[in-house]
């Protein structure tokens, strides 16, 4: 399976656990080119998008590439706008729409998501940890919400 497969599935799984656990309306959108990955409602009935980014390596900042940040931003306003960035340390939920003071600097970056191996200069907001509205660290101790399953079904 190609990497982006991958994330499309994991995408898609991450609506469908949203959807069922925790009252989201959402929808995956991901295949379409747009400046976000997921769209619908809050739990609380608000419309809203998620630009999801997943990580295999901890940073302690979070990128957000400026022409993404400018085109989510261009939204209605009545739309809440998300950056969720998940990485080995835990899962960050920026509501975007509450940062403040956002330092803009200039990063060679890879020029896809799914690095081949060429780059270019790209506009970048690093955002701290601290500026996450939500905070879900990784707990390997914690119970995760299908290990009673899997154990119970487990051969």
């Amino acid at each position: 399976m190609k990497q982006i497969e991958k994330t499309n599935k994991f995408e898609k799984a991450f609506v469908m656990l949203l959807n069922t656990f925790d009252n989201w309306k959402l929808e995956w959108v991901g295949d379409k080119n747009l400046c976000y990955d997921i769209k619908g409602y809050t739990p609380k009935g608000n419309k809203c998008v998620i630009e999801m980014k997943l990580r295999k390596k901890h940073y302690e900042t979070k990128m957000l590439e400026k022409k993404k940040y400018d085109a989510l931003m261009a939204l209605p306003d009545d739309v809440v706008k998300i950056y969720f960035v998940a990485d080995p340390k835990g899962n960050y939920w920026f509501w975007l729409d509450k940062l403040e003071e956002l330092n803009l600097m200039t990063k060679n970056c890879p020029t896809t998501s799914y690095w081949n191996g060429t780059k270019k200069e790209k506009e970048v907001y690093l955002l701290h940890e601290n500026q996450a509205s939500v905070y879900d660290p990784v707990d390997k101790d914690r119970k995760g919400v299908w290990d009673e399953y899997f154990e119970k079904n487990k051969k």
